[in-house]
C-alpha cells in the first residue's frame, strides 16, 4: 500500500499537501464528491495544526478493509494540546476568531474520525474516508 509523511510547517505547505491527498484519493478511484469531502476536511485540519500548534506532520496512507479501499490521514503535532476535546468537538466552539466549524465540520465530512490530545504534548487527529463514502 502507498504511505507517505509530509511536514507541514508553513502556509505554503498546504497546497502541495492538498494535491497529495487528491493523488491518493484518485489512485483508489474515489468519486469527485468523496474526494472533495476528504480534501475539505484535510484542509481544515491542516490549517488548525498550523494555527494552533505551529505545524506538525501528516501521515498519508491508502488502506483497505473488507475489500474496501480508503485514505487514512493522521495529523500529528506537538502543540499545546486541546484542554477539553468534547467541548472542542461542539459546533460553534472556537478559541480563535473563526466560526468554530473546524473539528466537528471535518468529522461530518469523513467516515471515521479520532482525536487524541494531551495538554502540553500535542494532538493527533486521524481521519479515514472510504472510496465509496461508507
Amino acid at each position: 500500500m502507498t504511505k507517505d509523511t509530509m511536514q507541514i510547517v508553513r502556509e505554503q505547505d498546504v497546497v502541495p499537501f492538498r494535491n497529495r491527498v487528491r493523488e491518493y484519493s484518485t489512485k483508489i478511484g474515489m468519486s469527485l464528491v468523496n474526494q472533495t469531502k476528504l480534501i475539505t476536511a484535510a484542509s481544515e485540519l491542516v490549517r488548525n495544526m498550523l494555527k494552533y500548534a505551529g505545524g506538525g506532520h501528516v501521515r498519508l496512507e491508502i488502506i483497505s478493509k473488507n475489500a474496501q479501499s480508503g485514505v487514512r490521514l493522521a495529523f500529528v503535532d506537538e502543540g499545546p494540546g486541546i484542554a477539553d476535546v468534547s467541548l472542542a468537538m461542539q459546533d460553534g466552539f472556537t478559541t480563535g476568531k473563526s466560526l468554530g466549524l473546524g473539528l466537528p465540520g471535518a468529522k461530518r465530512l469523513v467516515n471515521e474520525f479520532d482525536i487524541v490530545s494531551k495538554c502540553g504534548e500535542g494532538t493527533t487527529v486521524t481521519i479515514i474516508h472510504w472510496k465509496n463514502g461508507r
